[in-house]
């Protein structure tokens, strides 16, 4: 790679990484919606006028074929920095408690095998968490005087 493409390229990144988080967050808006609700309703009403012919279908096909094509690309953009800002977020979480697990700061990483070994884990956590509280509850229910 030359060094001119190379250094171009974390600004390149960094446009298309703006331009990204700027998009989708303008594709999740009310108007957002409203517009595209807007050019289809257009279409449609144009339907006649054109006698509902193939160009006329292609018309938007095409478009919502490419604008989808399109958002996937930017939509997975923002979604995989959320998921690696939550996962760093998480991390520091698990690395400053004392009690944590830090064998745990890098479950996106552990196999499919040992995420679910991990999730049975958390089940018989929880039931047993379940247990005693149930039975706390049932030891001061027993302690109270009863009302007569």
């Amino acid at each position: 790679m030359s060094p001119s493409l190379a250094s171009s390229r974390p600004l390149m990144e960094e446009r298309f990484r703006k331009f990204a988080h700027a998009t989708a967050e303008g594709a999740g808006t009310s108007t957002a919606f409203i517009v595209a609700a807007a050019v289809i309703a257009g279409w449609a009403v144009s339907g006649p006028l054109f006698h509902f012919s193939d160009t006329w279908q292609l018309v938007i096909n095409t478009g919502t074929t490419i604008v989808t094509f399109l958002m996937v690309f930017l939509i997975q953009n923002t979604q995989n920095r959320d998921a690696k800002a939550i996962h760093l977020k998480l991390d520091e979480l698990i690395r400053c408690n004392a009690n944590a697990r830090n064998g745990l700061l890098a479950l996106e990483d552990m196999s499919d095998e040992d995420l679910k070994g991990l999730q049975t884990e958390f089940e018989q956590l929880r039931e047993r968490i379940h247990h005693v509280r149930k039975s706390r509850s049932n030891l001061r229910a027993a302690d109270k005087p009863s009302e007569q």
